[in-house]
Parts: structure tokens; sequence; C-alpha cells
């Protein structure tokens, strides 16, 4: 399953790279993230729960950020697995200066299997998309914290 879009953020590049670079954040603005522990540098295990159609379920998986450019884009390589099933993927985020603000762009690709496989490809992209517009909310809500003062 291939997935890609863009969002525009009301927040300067560097702050918008360090907040989708924290751990602490990543794991408040993930939809449905329950942990986020550091293993290594850039390398973390993850809990999730979803509770959408048949991918509703507890994920326990891996996370990585790798080939780092601040602040101008990553890739996130992703493995997790639960009763429902297993994802695998990666993504690639880029960050660029565009009105004011940080333009996020993003194209991925994942792998599922289990039962969540037997949903099909239309309904998993539909997840997907909902999953990535809580995210980008709740980013948005995260920086507009920030810049108010507030944690």
């Amino acid at each position: 399953m291939k997935i890609s879009g863009e969002h525009q953020l009301k927040a300067p590049v560097e702050k918008a790279w360090k907040a989708l670079t924290d751990p602490a954040i990543l794991q408040k603005i993930t939809p449905g993230c329950e942990r986020l522990q550091p293993v290594g540098p850039d390398e973390f295990e993850a809990t999730l729960k979803l509770g959408v159609a048949l991918v509703k379920g507890t994920y326990k998986g891996k996370l990585a950020l790798r080939e780092k450019t601040p602040p101008e884009s990553y890739r996130l390589v992703m493995e997790g697995s639960g009763a429902p099933g297993f994802v695998k993927g990666e993504a690639t985020l880029r960050l660029r200066e565009q009105e004011g603000g940080t333009l996020v762009s993003y194209e991925g690709d994942a792998q599922v299997g289990g039962a969540i496989a037997s949903v099909g490809q239309r309904l998993m992209e539909g997840v997907a998309r909902m999953v990535l517009s809580q995210f980008f909310r709740n980013l948005e809500k995260e920086l507009g914290r920030k810049k108010e003062g507030k944690s």
C-alpha cells in the first residue's frame, strides 16, 4: 500500500523538525500511541492501540528514524504486529519553508498481513489517511501550545 500527501503547518521549519523528531511529542501526537520507548539512537519500541474497523487492536513494534538531514528530511522505518496482523513499512518526510510556515510532505509504502490484509487496500488507505489527519491535527495543537508558552 502506497501513501503520500502533504500538510501545511503554521510553524517555522526548525520548530516543526524538533517536534517531528522528539519521542515525547511523537508519542503524544500519534493517535493510539501508548508507549514510545527509546532503545538506541533514533530507535524506539512502540505500543499502539487502534480502534478502527477490522484493524482494531493493540500493536507492538519498532520504529527508527534514518537518514536524518536536519531540518529537511528523514526516513521512518517501522514494523509491528498484533492480533489483527502485521504491518511493515517506511516513509520519507520532507520539510520545507512555505508561506511563513512549514510544508510537510510524506511518501511511503507499507505491507500488511494477517486479518488486516483481508480488509482491502481501499479501506486500509482510508484508515491510514484518518490516522495521518489526526496526527497532523494533534501536531498543530502541540506546536500552538509551544508558541503560547504552554506545554
